[in-house]
């Protein structure tokens, strides 16, 4: 398993504080959108060359443990 803490980091200084690819200015939720959109693992990494297989794998890694650590909470029901 890919130890997302080598590939995914924050600094102030880069968007803001979000967490982002190491080396890059490509947000972790940035990638989750594209994901959420419908793009593969392989369009990512071809539109994206500077990205490895384990920074996506890191991507999963940190959500992981954010939902673990409950940090993603549940969005109240809508009412019908």
């Amino acid at each position: 398993m890919t130890n997302w803490k080598e590939n995914i980091i924050t600094n102030d200084g880069i968007l803001l504080g979000k967490p982002v690819i190491k080396g890059t200015r490509l947000s972790v939720d940035h990638l989750i959108g594209l994901l959420a959109q419908g793009w593969s693992d392989d369009q990512i990494l071809e539109n994206f060359p500077r990205l490895t297989r384990n920074d996506l794998k890191a991507v999963f890694g940190y959500i992981q443990e954010c939902m673990k650590d409950s940090l993603f909470y549940e969005l109240p029901k809508q009412p019908a």
